[in-house]
């Protein structure tokens, strides 16, 4: 009788295993997300904090054509991780329901209320829909970062540690919609974001230092803190921040939201980099034992190699296309 050949446990391309290469894609996906889509949410923090109507509407029409394609990241998150770890998908998701049925009922609130704030210009009309846009654009990343927390310490429900996470996401998405802002804008409201960039960033490295703090806490998480790659991101995180307050302060808001963009990063890499090589503490689960199968991984990469360009392409013209300062007047 023949023998037949066991298949390998692991798919090597390139001298890289894909399990480590999906590993990295899934959170640079939700790191992506959370950039792009950040600032819109902090577009709807500064909007509650402005009072003028003129102003209000500026802050809808900036991100007025962008902020349902940067939500295409997120179903892009979802889908990677379902594809290629779907027993990861299957248990965190199931396990944090009403928490992601939280951030999907925060995202529908932020994405209804300017289409329905515009449809009636009566003041009791508006101040409504004005409240629920601000409530979905803080909601949604608190629950986000209430979410990447629980992920990294295996936990259901929410801790303090969570809710400080997720107040640190909500003030550095601030930071990105502060700078976004003031390449979109013109008049007071453009010369006034600097400072409103400034104070969220100093809150975010503030919170940031409290969620160190509150993990270092735990023996396990400690010890992994301590290690070279967590600890080059935290510094990194500081340094990113320094140069944000440098560069608002300056007037260079290219750099004010590339700086902010860092900071996306650093935070969800930490998340990654604690965890690996688990992906999912609460079972045990390793990237590489939760990783679909040979021909399937094989295919699904080679999918993305296509796809993605395309994606890339998209997100390059969208931004062409609406390029600049909105003009005086516009409205979302």
């Amino acid at each position: 009788m023949t023998e037949v050949a066991p298949l390998p446990l692991e798919t090597v391309w390139f001298g890289i295993p894909l399990s480590d290469f999906w590993f990295v894609v899934v959170f640079a996906f939700l790191a992506i997300f959370l950039f792009l889509d950040g600032w819109d949410f902090g577009v709807g923090v500064i909007f509650a904090l402005r009072e003028d109507h003129h102003e209000r509407e500026q802050c809808l029409a900036a991100i007025g054509p962008f902020w349902d394609g940067n939500e295409v990241w997120l179903v892009v998150f979802g889908g990677a991780l379902f594809a290629a770890f779907p027993p990861v998908y299957a248990t965190l998701f199931s396990r944090h329901y009403l928490l992601l049925f939280g951030v999907l009922g925060a995202l529908i609130l932020r994405g209804l209320a300017p289409e329905m704030y515009e449809q009636r210009e009566d003041e009791g009309w508006q101040t409504w829909w004005g409240r629920a846009f601000v409530v979905g654009s803080v909601g949604a990343p608190f629950l986000l970062g209430v979410f990447a927390a629980n992920w990294l310490l295996g936990i259901e429900g929410i801790a303090l540690v969570s809710v400080v996470a997720g107040l640190a996401l909500v003030a550095l998405n601030v930071a990105s919609g502060a700078a976004f802002l003031r390449l979109k804008t013109t008049g007071p409201l453009r010369e006034e974001m600097p400072d409103y960039g400034i104070r969220a960033t100093v809150a975010y490295l503030a919170l940031v230092v409290v969620v160190l703090g509150l993990l270092a806490l735990r023996p396990a998480i400690r010890d992994a803190l301590l290690a070279p790659a967590p600890l080059a991101l935290v510094v990194g995180s500081v340094l990113l921040g320094v140069g944000y307050l440098l560069a608002a302060r300056g007037g260079h808001p290219y750099v004010a939201l590339g700086t902010s963009g860092g900071m996306t990063g650093a935070f969800i890499a930490l998340v990654a980099v604690l965890l690996y090589p688990t992906i999912e503490p609460m079972t045990g689960l390793t990237a590489e034992e939760a990783i679909i199968g040979a021909p399937a991984v094989e295919l699904l990469t080679i999918g993305a190699a296509l796809l993605i360009p395309l994606v890339l392409t998209y997100f390059a013209v969208l931004y062409s296309a609406f390029s600049g300062p909105i003009e005086v007047g516009e409205s979302y």
